[in-house]
């Protein structure tokens, strides 16, 4: 009669414990972001006043190109376990709501872009002073460089969704701290703002890494109800 219940207790303080840290995935996933994405950037100094030609390609850094991918492909992996973990830690807690079921689609549909966004970056340094150097002449280089001019920042419209989802759980089912709803809600507006205005597709990619570092630390230390 004692086993069970010692089972049944060490198995309880396996859950408290990975449900404590599980956020911290997130807080991974952030920092690569920024690194994969800004960091690692391709965009070399261009005279602004001039508009882009194919002769751009011998300015990329082969070497930025390549630690994105490495990155890149790293983050991929991490919003996957994320998207996992969400589902196994709160989902159970929150039945009823809609926005928490959104939250991991987000981190899945980014996931699924960025596979491509990063890709491309590895690609550029592969064809652009890589290992298959001069396999593409400047037209097909330059084809990757308008590929990669936003490649790894639209993908990260899945995170502003998910973003947008936890802001709701914070004002209107008051299931997160609203602290982490403002921040939510500042990751979402300028992505409406510029795309409405301008229709510039890459913001999400500039406000994602920082979104993800801020909230799930916030998650991992805070008293937010679905991580108690």
């Amino acid at each position: 009669m004692t086993t069970p219940t010692s089972t049944t207790s060490l198995t309880e303080t396996e859950t408290t414990t990975s449900r404590g840290r599980w956020p911290w995935v997130g807080v991974a996933a952030g920092i690569g972001a920024l690194a994969a994405t800004l960091a690692f950037d391709l965009h070399p100094e261009w005279d602004e006043n001039t508009p882009y030609t194919a002769d751009i390609v011998d300015d990329i850094s082969s070497g930025k190109a390549h630690g994105s991918i490495i990155t890149g492909y790293l983050t991929v992996a991490l919003l996957l376990v994320l998207a996992a973990s969400w589902k196994r830690h709160v989902e159970p807690r929150t039945p009823s709501s809609t926005a928490a079921r959104v939250v991991p689609l987000g981190f899945t549909a980014s996931a699924g872009a960025l596979s491509l966004g990063y890709g491309w970056k590895g690609a550029m340094g592969l064809y652009n002073g890589g290992n298959e150097d001069e396999t593409f002449d400047k037209a097909g280089l330059y084809v990757l460089y308008v590929l990669n001019d936003f490649g790894s920042f639209i993908g990260y419209l899945g995170v502003t969704v998910a973003a947008g989802a936890i802001a709701w759980m914070a004002f209107g089912e008051r299931l997160v701290s609203r602290w982490i709803g403002v921040v939510s809600v500042l990751a979402v507006l300028p992505v409406i703002v510029t795309v409405a205005a301008f229709g510039l597709p890459g913001f999400p990619g500039v406000v994602s890494g920082v979104w993800l570092v801020v909230v799930f630390a916030g998650l991992a230390l805070g008293k937010s109800t679905i991580n108690r």
